[in-house]
């Protein structure tokens, strides 16, 4: 795939046939409703399709319920072990660097203002985290798993915030693009891959290079089901590096939303973090992880943890290097990872199951503002050049 602005300019500009021809008959014929009661059954693979569901929805869902025919599932496979082995930094990466990086490029954290709500801040940081854990068990892709109908829902959710922006005159289409464009579903796509694994190695992890390709081929599976145009995705994750390079070039910058955005899930995360001595942490992990300059456009306070968490690479290479060299010490640290990555899902769905509604309107409070390892290790893709 080559990576160009003439060709992005095309992404900008797309959006997703399928879902939104079905998003837009819903609407048409007055079944939103009706479509989201009856979905909340629907929420595992080989579950029966509920009587008096519309018929557009019926065909939708028939057409998007098993993964593309070209998966590898021995890579999946790989991908889903290398989550196991990693799954507290992964969690940590998407957290502190992934959501960061999603605010900012200002049009998609005014897009990501539309569907948070400000009484209930982590919905889309427990969203995520849910939909990652769907996606990385063994069953994935097998009946009983909740992975293929997260996916379906959430393709639907982005069709009817386009729907939505676009109907009520919300968004500059001619300005900013298509809402969640083919573009800014290729950079969501790399933000939760490519960037966690930049993290990661930010962090110290040590990672196989087959571990790390891996991981980005599953988050390529997850494009496809989202409606990702696959002509246009990187392939590699080379491909990958300079298509995040030039999306960052053509999008980046400050703005409103992004440093409100960024404020919420700091506050979030001093909630989960036990007592307030370490609540400076936060700021200082997304900090460390995208940069002072990004730091400094999504207003992320500056703290005297800012210089100790930079020594976290070096503890955390100490526990790598156990891990590595011990069968009992990785099995602990495993363990761990588990019991750290479901407290923190708990903590962000407060116990509850995320589920994937279109909603029938955009209340006001969510309105788009009108404001415009030596050796064998990874080792993340050079910068392309400008």
């Amino acid at each position: 795939m080559t990576c160009t602005e003439a060709s992005m300019d095309g992404l900008r500009r797309a959006g997703d046939e399928l879902a939104d021809a079905t998003v837009a008959a819903l609407f048409e014929r007055g079944q939103v409703g009706t479509f989201n009661t009856l979905m909340r059954y629907v929420s595992t693979v080989g579950a029966p399709l509920p009587d008096g569901l519309p018929d557009v929805a019926r065909e939708y869902l028939e057409a998007t319920r098993v993964p593309p025919p070209w998966v590898d599932w021995g890579e999946m496979e790989k991908a889903r072990l290398f989550f196991i082995d990693n799954n507290v930094h992964i969690s940590t990466a998407l957290s502190f660097a992934a959501m960061p990086a999603c605010y900012v490029v200002p049009h998609v954290a005014k897009l990501l203002s539309t569907t948070h709500g400000l009484k209930y801040p982590s919905k889309r940081m427990a969203e995520t985290g849910q939909f990652t854990v769907y996606l990385m068990r063994p069953d994935a892709f097998e009946s009983g798993s909740r992975f293929i109908p997260a996916a379906q829902k959430v393709r639907l959710l982005h069709a009817s915030i386009r729907h939505h922006l676009e109907r009520e005159n919300q968004w500059d289409t001619a300005a900013l693009g298509t809402p969640i464009c083919q573009e800014d579903m290729i950079g969501g796509q790399l933000f939760f891959s490519l960037l966690v694994l930049d993290s990661l190695h930010r962090l110290g992890i040590h990672m196989s290079t087959e571990g790390a390709e891996s991981y980005y081929y599953a988050w390529r599976v997850v494009g496809a089901m989202l409606g990702v145009d696959q002509d246009a995705v990187p392939k590699t994750l080379d491909e990958a590096r300079r298509f995040l390079d030039l999306y960052m070039l053509r999008h980046m910058g400050p703005s409103e939303e992004g440093a409100h955005l960024t404020r919420q899930l700091i506050d979030l995360y001093e909630e989960v973090v036990p007592g307030t001595l370490l609540d400076p942490v936060v700021s200082a992990l997304i900090r460390f992880l995208v940069g002072d300059t990004c730091a400094d456009w999504l207003a992320v306070p500056r703290t005297p943890w800012d210089t100790v968490v930079r020594t976290v690479p070096r503890l955390l290479g100490v526990l790598e290097n156990i891990e590595d060299r011990s069968p009992y010490g990785a099995w602990a640290l495993d363990r761990l990872g588990h019991l750290v990555s479901v407290f923190e899902l708990s903590s962000l769905t407060r116990g509850r199951v995320m589920h994937y509604a279109i909603p029938e309107q955009l209340k006001k409070e969510y309105g788009v503002s009108t404001t415009v390892a030596p050796g064998r290790r990874w080792t993340p893709p050079p910068a392309s050049a400008p």
